[in-house]
């Protein structure tokens, strides 16, 4: 009898606590539920008005080619900018993996000059992405609302992450690859999972918010996927070994370009204008815009089944001039680009479907320079519907497996090893 009065107070002290860590969760879940749909809304909103001047300024560039000649003016307009605002070291998108990793902060000021002079390098033809500046305005549209809520490091932390999710799913309309990219792409082998809900939140109220202002998406569906077999698993398996030292090639000939810039151009303003001269030289000699800008329709073009053959090769090398001088853009759609044109190039020429092997060097390529195997299969479904799995699948393993430790930004760590159960806790390689 006295065993059976003992446990009555030790039941309710269970159930006591157990409602405790109830209410705990819910008040920690309605806590991060308001943080991130407002994060959200607001990257949102900045991420979609940044999206429809990229568009507007894109369909000017395109319908007048008389304004690429201003591109060394944009450069020069670029390095004042930096100048006059005090931040002439620009980490770009290393400088927001950078903060996460609590070793630096994101100064508001970078949102205003990444907003400005991406619109700026788009404009007037320089050959860059837009997923940089996005990243880099959400990231510091979320560190200053971290500030304003006055949460923690931690905490604060956490909203960065929801403001690169809402910024990415704006501008692509993927909403889960963007809410997982955040989480994937600071470390790789381990997820902020503490930022999950936040993220997934945030990103969708984001693309909610982009969709409703009609910002466009582009058309990549593939309706018809031809059957998996033998021979063609190994054809995609080779094409995605191919994307995956195409990665390594990128990255090595960015960072290389860089140090080429910097070693004999070290006045920033006749690195830019030199870079300038260059690029609008190389497109009036080749005689064609397609490697100015982010190159979206290009891309859609090779999905549909039409590339120019060496088409990966200059985008490569105008995207490298561009950036490494100290314009402003991203290198993931480049990186669409790149791997969408090689694959179609390499479908063409073994007799396999170019469009299937445009999604999948698309795919394989954006594995490799960001080691995200998770957000490139979630864009694969995104962006091509889910009848391409098995190919998907293959190609981001095979492409994270064969790309190694190399990645587009040196502040992403590598924190496990992609061949053996093993700690590293390593930056990646350039």
């Amino acid at each position: 009898m006295k065993k059976e009065k003992g446990s009555k107070p030790k039941t309710i002290h269970f159930i006591r606590s157990y409602f405790r860590k109830i209410r705990h969760s819910i008040a920690l879940f309605l806590k991060w539920s308001l943080i991130s749909v407002f994060t959200g809304a607001v990257v949102g909103g900045f991420s979609t008005l940044f999206a429809f001047i990229m568009d507007t300024v894109t369909a000017y560039r395109m319908q007048n080619d008389y304004i690429l000649f201003f591109l060394p003016l944009a450069g020069v307009l670029t390095v004042f900018l930096y100048s006059a605002f005090k931040y002439k070291n620009d980490k770009g998108t290393n400088l927001v993996l950078s903060t996460i990793h609590a070793q630096s902060e994101i100064p508001f000021r970078m949102a205003p000059l990444i907003f400005i002079t991406t619109i700026l390098t788009h404009m007037f033809g320089g050959s860059a992405g837009r997923e940089g500046a996005a990243l880099q305005l959400g990231g510091s549209i979320g560190n200053q609302l971290g500030r304003m809520l006055r949460l923690d490091d931690a905490d604060k932390r956490v909203v960065v992450l929801c403001g690169m999710s809402a910024a990415f799913s704006a501008l692509f309309g993927t909403p889960m690859a963007a809410a997982i990219f955040s989480l994937e792409v600071v470390s790789v082998g381990v997820m902020y999972y503490a930022a999950l809900v936040p993220c997934v939140f945030s990103s969708l109220i984001a693309s909610y918010f982009a969709r409703s202002f009609s910002i466009k998406e582009s058309n990549l569906k593939i309706d018809d996927f031809p059957s998996m077999n033998f021979f063609n698993a190994a054809e995609i398996i080779g094409l995605s070994i191919l994307c995956a030292v195409l990665s390594i090639l990128f990255i090595l000939l960015l960072h290389s370009t860089g140090d080429l810039f910097r070693k004999y151009l070290k006045n920033p303003y006749l690195r830019i204008t030199s870079a300038a001269v260059v690029i609008v030289a190389a497109s009036f000699i080749l005689g064609t815009r397609d490697y100015n800008g982010a190159g979206m329709n290009i891309i859609v073009d090779a999905v549909h089944g039409k590339a120019v053959p060496y088409a990966f090769i200059l985008k490569m090398l105008f995207t490298a001039i561009t950036i490494e001088a100290g314009f402003r853009g991203g290198e993931i759609v480049p990186s669409f680009f790149i791997g969408a044109t090689f694959g179609c190039t390499f479908g063409s020429i073994i007799g396999l479907s170019p469009s299937l092997c445009a999604a999948v060097g698309m795919i394989a390529l954006f594995c490799g320079v960001t080691n995200c195997p998770i957000t490139s299969l979630l864009i694969s479904f995104e962006l091509f519907g889910a009848g391409g799995v098995p190919y998907f699948m293959i190609a981001v393993a095979v492409s994270y497996f064969m790309s190694g430790y190399y990645g587009l930004y040196k502040d992403q760590t590598i924190v496990y090893s992609k061949y053996k159960t093993k700690f590293l806790n390593r930056k990646t390689r350039h």
